[in-house]
């Protein structure tokens, strides 16, 4: 009898683990960046070191710059230490600039950047959260880009863009319409970016991506709230192959509990994953920027 219950038993256990490895969940979720791996860290997991962000104190100024004859409205941001920091201009979406997202952009610039965050809704007294895109925002993104490389604070002679939501077109726009990818940009940041013009039809927002994506060479970093809307998370999922099939250094984050505005949703509404997705988003980005404007990430 004893023989027949360990004969059983040996049988049910193949039956159970056939192929499969015990320590395997009942349910497997996996995410883009789980196929690849590019975050895995031999320092932390090997070592236990953790990279040590930047740390500065930030000032804010209001500012302005022409373009052509338009006097566009912006901030600027930038450690309050004297020195000279590599550049980023980081794009607004329909939201705009306000109690909620410009401490988002103070969040980047304490990393050590210098930061010009062009004012659309400012500059033309518009309201927030249009429903139309004004395309004259895409060039006045462009004019930005100049701006930014002609001052005399930053270091070498390329700007990285970041941008989020509606933004995301803009600065698409900015660097392929326009074409400041080919000699003034050295990478790109969008957090749950439009990628397809906010104009267009139904059909296009929700199964295609904007066309200059295909044209879009700069390394790219793109990250998304797993909770993120269907129609905006499709042309992404979409953009990004297109850009890995065509030899882009294209990455995609999805964040595991999260949505749209992780990045700045306010204390009322917060949770901890929205805290945790934001500050790896937050070093990620500044490492991805200094990779590619050629600055080591120091250690302080």
């Amino acid at each position: 009898m004893r023989k027949i219950a360990i004969l059983l038993t040996l049988c049910f256990s193949s039956v159970v683990f056939s192929g499969i490895h015990p320590s395997k969940p009942w349910v497997e979720i996996n995410y883009p960046q789980d196929k690849e791996k590019r975050w895995w860290d031999d320092a932390w997991w090997q070592e236990g070191q953790l990279p040590v962000p930047q740390n500065h104190q930030v000032s804010m100024q209001e500012i302005t710059y022409m373009d052509g004859e338009v006097e566009v409205e912006a901030f600027l941001f930038k450690p309050t230490e004297p020195g000279k920091y590599l550049p980023i201009l980081f794009q607004h979406g329909r939201r705009g600039l306000d109690d909620w997202t410009l401490p988002r952009v103070k969040r980047l610039a304490a990393r050590g950047f210098i930061v010009l965050a062009p004012n659309m809704f400012g500059t033309y007294l518009k309201p927030p959260f249009p429903n139309k895109h004004t395309p004259i925002y895409d060039h006045h993104v462009a004019k930005g880009i100049d701006v930014l490389l002609e001052r005399g604070d930053i270091i070498g002679n390329k700007v990285c863009t970041v941008a989020h939501t509606r933004g995301g077109y803009m600065t698409l726009k900015a660097l392929v319409t326009y074409k400041k990818q080919e000699d003034k940009v050295a990478c790109h940041v969008s957090y749950y970016p439009h990628w397809q013009d906010p104009n267009g039809s139904e059909v296009e927002q929700v199964y295609q991506y904007a066309s200059e994506i295909n044209e879009l060479k700069v390394p790219t970093l793109v990250f998304v709230g797993e909770h993120e809307q269907y129609q905006r998370l499709r042309p992404i999922l979409l953009g990004i192959k297109v850009l890995k099939g065509n030899g882009v250094d294209a990455e995609l984050i999805v964040y595991p509990g999260v949505g749209r505005g992780f990045d700045f949703r306010p204390e009322h509404v917060r949770t901890f994953a929205d805290d945790l997705a934001a500050k790896d988003a937050n070093q990620r980005t500044a490492a991805f920027v200094r990779k590619h404007l050629q600055q080591p990430q120091s250690k302080k």
